[in-house]
Protein backbone atom coordinates (compact mmCIF):
# COMPACT_ATOMS: atom_id res chain seq x y z
CA UNK A 1 0.00 0.00 0.00
CA UNK A 2 1.46 3.44 -0.89
CA UNK A 3 1.44 6.07 2.03
CA UNK A 4 -1.62 8.61 2.58
CA UNK A 5 -0.83 11.78 0.45
CA UNK A 6 -0.37 14.95 2.73
CA UNK A 7 -3.83 15.77 1.98
CA UNK A 8 -5.95 12.68 3.01
CA UNK A 9 -3.57 12.46 6.02
CA UNK A 10 -4.60 16.08 7.29
CA UNK A 11 -7.70 14.28 6.36
CA UNK A 12 -7.53 11.58 8.91
CA UNK A 13 -6.04 13.31 11.56
CA UNK A 14 -9.27 15.88 11.58
CA UNK A 15 -11.45 12.98 11.65
CA UNK A 16 -9.70 11.43 14.80
CA UNK A 17 -9.32 14.92 16.46
CA UNK A 18 -13.55 14.76 16.38
CA UNK A 19 -13.08 11.89 18.03
CA UNK A 20 -11.05 12.63 20.78
CA UNK A 21 -12.39 16.41 21.09
CA UNK A 22 -15.72 15.86 20.42
CA UNK A 23 -16.26 18.79 18.83
CA UNK A 24 -17.87 18.63 15.43
CA UNK A 25 -16.06 21.84 13.98
CA UNK A 26 -13.80 24.43 15.32
CA UNK A 27 -13.85 27.54 13.48
CA UNK A 28 -9.87 29.43 14.15
CA UNK A 29 -6.74 28.00 14.26
CA UNK A 30 -3.83 28.99 16.69
CA UNK A 31 -0.17 27.89 15.91
CA UNK A 32 1.86 29.43 19.38
CA UNK A 33 5.32 29.80 18.64
CA UNK A 34 7.85 30.05 20.65
CA UNK A 35 7.64 32.63 23.78
CA UNK A 36 3.79 32.41 23.32
CA UNK A 37 2.81 29.31 25.76
CA UNK A 38 1.76 31.72 28.94
CA UNK A 39 -0.89 33.66 26.43
CA UNK A 40 -2.74 30.49 26.12
CA UNK A 41 -3.57 30.47 29.00
CA UNK A 42 -5.95 33.80 28.62
CA UNK A 43 -7.70 32.88 25.66
CA UNK A 44 -10.93 31.27 27.11
CA UNK A 45 -12.42 27.72 28.57
CA UNK A 46 -10.17 24.64 27.29
CA UNK A 47 -12.48 22.06 26.51
CA UNK A 48 -10.40 19.30 25.44
CA UNK A 49 -6.93 18.82 25.26
CA UNK A 50 -4.83 16.06 23.83
CA UNK A 51 -1.27 15.18 23.22
CA UNK A 52 -0.46 15.78 18.92
CA UNK A 53 1.01 12.32 18.94
CA UNK A 54 -2.81 11.25 19.54
CA UNK A 55 -3.33 12.42 15.57
CA UNK A 56 -2.45 10.60 12.55
CA UNK A 57 0.89 12.71 11.02
CA UNK A 58 2.07 14.64 14.21
CA UNK A 59 5.39 14.17 15.96
CA UNK A 60 6.42 15.25 19.44
CA UNK A 61 7.46 18.55 20.49
CA UNK A 62 10.90 18.63 19.48
CA UNK A 63 11.85 22.67 21.09
CA UNK A 64 11.94 24.16 24.14
CA UNK A 65 8.75 26.50 25.04
CA UNK A 66 6.51 24.04 22.84
CA UNK A 67 4.43 21.85 24.68
CA UNK A 68 4.00 19.00 22.27
CA UNK A 69 -0.30 19.72 22.85
CA UNK A 70 -3.36 20.63 21.23
CA UNK A 71 -6.45 22.24 22.55
CA UNK A 72 -9.59 22.92 21.94
CA UNK A 73 -10.63 26.47 23.52
CA UNK A 74 -13.97 28.53 24.01
CA UNK A 75 -12.95 31.98 23.04
CA UNK A 76 -16.35 34.02 23.08
CA UNK A 77 -18.91 32.55 20.64
CA UNK A 78 -16.04 30.97 18.62
CA UNK A 79 -14.02 27.09 18.51
CA UNK A 80 -10.48 27.88 18.89
CA UNK A 81 -8.12 24.63 17.74
CA UNK A 82 -4.50 25.81 19.54
CA UNK A 83 -1.64 23.91 18.44
CA UNK A 84 0.44 24.50 21.69
CA UNK A 85 3.43 23.33 19.31
CA UNK A 86 4.73 23.54 16.11
CA UNK A 87 6.91 21.58 13.79
CA UNK A 88 10.17 23.38 12.54
CA UNK A 89 11.65 22.73 9.03
CA UNK A 90 14.91 22.37 10.80
CA UNK A 91 13.93 19.01 12.27
CA UNK A 92 14.45 17.63 9.12
CA UNK A 93 11.32 15.65 8.88
CA UNK A 94 10.35 17.48 5.68
CA UNK A 95 7.94 20.24 4.40
CA UNK A 96 4.94 18.04 4.23
CA UNK A 97 5.42 17.74 8.74
CA UNK A 98 5.92 21.18 9.18
CA UNK A 99 2.21 22.32 7.64
CA UNK A 100 0.04 18.88 8.54
CA UNK A 101 -0.98 21.35 11.72
CA UNK A 102 -2.18 24.00 9.60
CA UNK A 103 -3.75 21.37 7.15
CA UNK A 104 -5.40 19.78 9.99
CA UNK A 105 -7.10 22.65 10.95
CA UNK A 106 -8.33 23.51 7.53
CA UNK A 107 -9.94 20.32 7.44
CA UNK A 108 -11.52 20.42 10.54
CA UNK A 109 -13.71 23.72 9.78
CA UNK A 110 -11.11 26.07 10.38
CA UNK A 111 -11.65 29.16 8.15
CA UNK A 112 -8.94 31.08 9.58
CA UNK A 113 -5.29 30.94 11.29
CA UNK A 114 -3.32 32.94 13.55
CA UNK A 115 0.28 32.34 13.16
CA UNK A 116 2.81 33.33 15.77
CA UNK A 117 6.58 33.22 16.68
CA UNK A 118 9.26 34.45 18.12
CA UNK A 119 12.05 36.69 16.38
CA UNK A 120 14.72 38.71 15.92
CA UNK A 121 14.03 42.23 15.19
CA UNK A 122 15.70 44.56 13.09
CA UNK A 123 14.13 48.35 14.43
CA UNK A 124 15.72 48.92 17.41
CA UNK A 125 13.01 50.83 18.68
CA UNK A 126 11.15 46.97 18.93
CA UNK A 127 12.59 46.23 22.32
CA UNK A 128 11.97 42.74 23.59
CA UNK A 129 8.07 41.75 24.12
CA UNK A 130 6.87 44.05 21.27
CA UNK A 131 4.25 42.30 19.04
CA UNK A 132 4.12 42.94 15.62
CA UNK A 133 1.92 42.45 12.84
CA UNK A 134 3.09 40.50 9.90
CA UNK A 135 2.72 41.96 6.03
CA UNK A 136 4.27 40.22 4.18
CA UNK A 137 7.43 37.57 3.66
CA UNK A 138 10.40 36.56 2.37
CA UNK A 139 10.71 32.91 2.68
CA UNK A 140 14.62 31.92 2.30
CA UNK A 141 14.20 28.01 3.14
CA UNK A 142 14.22 27.73 -0.39
CA UNK A 143 11.43 25.29 -0.45
CA UNK A 144 7.37 25.39 -0.90
CA UNK A 145 4.66 22.98 1.01
CA UNK A 146 3.18 23.20 -2.50
CA UNK A 147 2.85 20.05 -4.37
CA UNK A 148 3.06 19.74 -8.43
CA UNK A 149 2.10 22.39 -10.46
CA UNK A 150 -0.54 24.09 -8.31
CA UNK A 151 0.19 27.81 -8.87
CA UNK A 152 -0.82 29.57 -5.25
CA UNK A 153 -1.32 33.73 -5.19
CA UNK A 154 0.09 35.19 -2.35
CA UNK A 155 -0.72 38.51 -2.55
CA UNK A 156 -2.23 39.82 0.29
CA UNK A 157 -1.16 36.58 1.88
CA UNK A 158 -1.24 38.11 5.60
CA UNK A 159 -4.99 39.36 5.73
CA UNK A 160 -5.15 43.20 5.62
CA UNK A 161 -8.30 43.04 7.28
CA UNK A 162 -7.51 41.16 9.97
CA UNK A 163 -4.21 43.57 10.63
CA UNK A 164 -6.64 46.36 10.75
CA UNK A 165 -8.72 44.72 13.24
CA UNK A 166 -5.71 44.48 15.26
CA UNK A 167 -4.89 47.49 14.87
CA UNK A 168 -9.05 48.83 16.44
CA UNK A 169 -7.80 46.40 19.22
CA UNK A 170 -4.44 48.07 19.51
CA UNK A 171 -3.03 50.90 17.64
CA UNK A 172 0.14 50.95 18.54
CA UNK A 173 0.66 47.60 16.96
CA UNK A 174 3.53 48.00 14.14
CA UNK A 175 3.70 45.52 11.64
CA UNK A 176 6.57 44.05 9.32
CA UNK A 177 8.35 41.92 6.78
CA UNK A 178 9.29 38.42 7.82
CA UNK A 179 11.74 36.65 6.85
CA UNK A 180 12.08 32.92 8.02
CA UNK A 181 15.36 30.91 7.33
CA UNK A 182 16.15 27.37 7.33
CA UNK A 183 17.57 27.49 11.27
CA UNK A 184 18.53 26.10 13.61
CA UNK A 185 21.40 28.43 13.39
CA UNK A 186 20.75 31.85 14.20
CA UNK A 187 21.80 34.26 11.52
CA UNK A 188 25.00 35.77 11.26
CA UNK A 189 24.93 39.08 11.67
CA UNK A 190 25.55 39.66 7.55
CA UNK A 191 22.57 37.97 6.98
CA UNK A 192 20.79 40.38 8.87
CA UNK A 193 22.72 43.15 6.96
CA UNK A 194 20.96 41.20 3.67
CA UNK A 195 17.37 41.15 5.38
CA UNK A 196 17.37 44.70 5.79
CA UNK A 197 18.30 45.44 2.12
CA UNK A 198 15.78 43.09 0.81
CA UNK A 199 13.20 45.25 2.65
CA UNK A 200 12.76 42.59 6.26
CA UNK A 201 12.30 43.68 9.24
CA UNK A 202 12.00 40.22 11.25
CA UNK A 203 14.25 37.26 11.08
CA UNK A 204 13.39 33.93 12.42
CA UNK A 205 12.61 30.07 11.57
CA UNK A 206 8.85 29.12 10.90
CA UNK A 207 5.82 30.97 9.72
CA UNK A 208 6.11 31.22 5.95
CA UNK A 209 5.76 27.73 5.16
CA UNK A 210 2.50 27.53 7.12
CA UNK A 211 1.23 30.57 5.76
CA UNK A 212 1.78 29.55 2.19
CA UNK A 213 -0.27 26.23 3.17
CA UNK A 214 -2.84 28.03 5.12
CA UNK A 215 -3.39 30.36 1.60
CA UNK A 216 -3.42 26.96 -0.61
CA UNK A 217 -6.38 25.60 1.88
CA UNK A 218 -8.18 28.55 1.84
CA UNK A 219 -7.48 30.45 4.63
CA UNK A 220 -7.49 33.63 5.55
CA UNK A 221 -4.50 34.68 7.74
CA UNK A 222 -3.34 36.46 10.56
CA UNK A 223 0.87 36.78 11.31
CA UNK A 224 1.73 38.05 14.77
CA UNK A 225 5.74 37.80 15.74
CA UNK A 226 7.06 38.82 19.81
CA UNK A 227 9.90 40.66 19.03
CA UNK A 228 12.41 38.48 21.57
CA UNK A 229 15.60 39.82 21.02
CA UNK A 230 17.65 42.34 18.41
CA UNK A 231 18.81 40.77 15.66
CA UNK A 232 22.12 39.44 15.57
CA UNK A 233 24.69 41.86 15.56
CA UNK A 234 22.67 45.25 16.48
CA UNK A 235 22.78 44.35 19.97
CA UNK A 236 26.59 42.88 20.05
CA UNK A 237 25.44 40.01 22.52
CA UNK A 238 25.47 36.41 21.39
CA UNK A 239 21.20 35.16 21.08
CA UNK A 240 20.67 32.26 22.68
CA UNK A 241 16.75 30.22 22.91
CA UNK A 242 16.63 30.86 26.98
CA UNK A 243 16.07 35.11 25.82
CA UNK A 244 13.19 33.93 23.53
CA UNK A 245 11.21 32.24 26.28
CA UNK A 246 11.95 34.90 28.79
CA UNK A 247 10.90 37.72 26.36
CA UNK A 248 7.73 35.56 26.26
CA UNK A 249 7.17 34.76 29.53
CA UNK A 250 7.43 38.91 30.46
CA UNK A 251 4.74 39.50 27.74
CA UNK A 252 2.90 36.90 28.11
CA UNK A 253 -0.42 39.33 29.68
CA UNK A 254 0.11 41.51 26.48
CA UNK A 255 0.08 38.55 24.35
CA UNK A 256 -2.66 37.03 26.25
CA UNK A 257 -5.58 40.13 26.31
CA UNK A 258 -4.25 40.92 22.31
CA UNK A 259 -5.28 37.26 21.09
CA UNK A 260 -8.74 36.97 23.71
CA UNK A 261 -9.96 40.50 22.02
CA UNK A 262 -8.60 39.45 18.24
CA UNK A 263 -10.02 36.10 18.07
CA UNK A 264 -13.96 36.89 18.69
CA UNK A 265 -13.85 39.07 16.11
CA UNK A 266 -12.23 37.02 13.16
Amino acid sequence: MTDPSPYDLAQQAAARLVELTGIAQHDIALVLGSGWLPAAEMLGETTAEIATTDLPGFSAAAVAGHSGKIRSVRVGDRQALVFLSRTHYYEGKGVAAVVHGVRTAAAAGCRAIVLTNGCGGLKETWTPGTPVLISDHINLTGTSPIVGANFVDLTDLYSSRLRALCREVDPSLDEGVYCQFPGPHYETPAEIGMVRAIGGHLAGMSTTLEAIAAREAGMEILGISLVTNLAAGMSGEPLNHDEVLEAGRAAATRMGELLTRVVPRI
